[in-house]
């Protein structure tokens, strides 16, 4: 790290290449993004090296005795949308990126960055950043949450992210929907499981839901403003999404009891989700007694919105031994 504590996040998504450069007090220094190469891995090495370049380039500042930093230096956090090996190659076995499986992305960027190079899922970073300096900071145990396209999750701990042999923490979203019933068929998820969670609350799932009742086609973020704006029919649509987010995150809050769920993501934009879910969760939290269990857990929405990807990337990069 330099002297200015410089590190710089990439969060690699499968549309867009995101890089900040963050100083000890966590200002962003610089900030540039880039479309994703679609299915060609080389270019996506090479377009990560230049936006690194240009953040190395743009944040040569000085120390507080005006000495100048050695940007080159600083230590690089990426975000991946997937699951990394457990190797020392970091090699990709899952992602969204398909042009990204089965290749040493972490040994490939240290080759091309020169510099120490730590990978994370998309999901971790956001996690991190979160816990550290947006909506959960100061928390013990945070659980992050990212309700979009996909679902997925991280863990923090003490401010740190949490991690174990096979790389999966927080992995939530590829469990079955505890405590459907007899609620009809199952939905089957990408990942060849059936009622996944992500099948069920991810964005897409949701405008699937709706149409399966025999609505007009809408997206997530249409059902959302219609039942913002009083439409019954949308309004209840809502309250089952907000119904089944609850008895997911009750099993998350069973096993972990996090102080803080932080919700990321494009459905994290709707605020009635803040209220609904943690009036439902009770039912579904373990208590020994009569009634619904009193839930400490908050819900919470994320400070940093679309930066808390590459700002938990940057966090990673401090934090991580450039091997993971």
């Amino acid at each position: 790290m330099t002297e200015d504590g410089l590190r710089i996040g990439v969060d690699l998504g499968g549309t867009k290449i995101s890089v900040a450069a963050l100083d000890r007090a966590n200002r962003k220094r610089f900030s540039a993004r880039r479309p994703t190469p679609a299915g060609d891995y080389t270019a996506i090495v090479e377009t990560v090296r230049d936006l690194v370049e240009e953040a190395r380039a743009a944040s040569g500042i000085g120390g507080a005795d005006g000495a100048a930093a050695a940007p080159q230096s600083a230590p690089v956090g990426v975000g991946i949308p997937g699951a990394l090996e457990a190797d020392a190659a970091s090699t990709v076995k899952n992602a969204n990126s398909q042009a990204l499986i089965g290749r040493p992305l972490g040994a490939d960027l240290r080759a091309a960055l020169g510099a120490k190079v730590t990978l994370g899922n998309d999901a971790d970073c956001f996690t991190l950043s979160e816990a550290s300096d947006g909506a959960g900071a100061g928390a013990g145990v945070v659980f992050g949450v990212i309700l979009g396209t996909g679902v997925g999750g991280g863990v923090a701990v003490g401010g740190r992210p949490l991690s174990g042999p096979n790389r999966l923490t927080g992995e939530w979203g590829h469990n079955p929907l505890p405590f459907r019933g007899a609620a009809g068929p199952g939905r089957a998820c990408y990942c060849g499981a059936v009622d996944c969670i992500e099948a069920h609350l991810s964005g897409p799932a949701l405008a699937r839901s709706w149409a399966e009742e025999g609505h007009a086609p809408r997206s997530a973020e249409e059902i959302a403003a219609a039942a913002e704006a009083g439409e019954r029919e949308a309004r209840a649509a809502l309250e089952r999404y907000a119904d089944a987010l609850a008895r997911a995150l009750a099993t998350v809050i069973n096993l972990l009891d996090p102080e803080v769920i932080v919700l990321g993501g494009g459905l994290s934009n709707i605020d009635a989700l803040y209220r609904l879910t943690p009036a439902r969760w009770g039912a579904h939290v373990f208590h020994a007694g009569a009634g619904p269990a009193q839930v400490k857990t908050r819900l919470l929405k994320n400070r940093w919105g679309d930066d808390s990807g590459v700002r938990g990337a940057a966090w990673l990069a401090g934090a991580g031994d450039g091997t993971a």
